[in-house]
């Protein structure tokens, strides 16, 4: 499995949260068959930070509605698995490196 960590979430939640609490916690949608020590292996490679702790969630698929001409036509979203990451040290990630 060569690509476990798919792309990071930057939400004003988490960044308020991140902010009350004064823990660098960071969210990342994962692979859905990658485990936290998998998920913990690849941050640390990727973004030379030692992990303090991961919470996992994976969401359901939403249903969605779309009004055509032809009539409704009804689908879902697909489900996805989010990770939270705590930092150990007092570290940030930049996500918005230009190299």
């Amino acid at each position: 499995m060569t690509n476990i960590i798919v792309r990071p979430i930057i939400t004003e939640k988490l960044s308020k949260n991140t902010a009350k609490s004064g823990e660098k916690q960071y969210g990342f949608i994962v692979a859905k068959e990658a485990n936290k020590l998998q998920i913990r292996t690849a941050i640390e490679e990727m973004y030379d930070v030692q992990v303090s702790s991961i919470r996992t969630a994976i969401t359901s698929p939403r249903s969605r509605r779309r009004y055509t001409k032809s009539g409704v036509i009804s689908g879902k979203s697909s489900s996805y698995k989010k990770a939270y990451v705590t930092l150990l040290d007092a570290k940030t990630l930049d996500f918005y490196k230009t190299s």
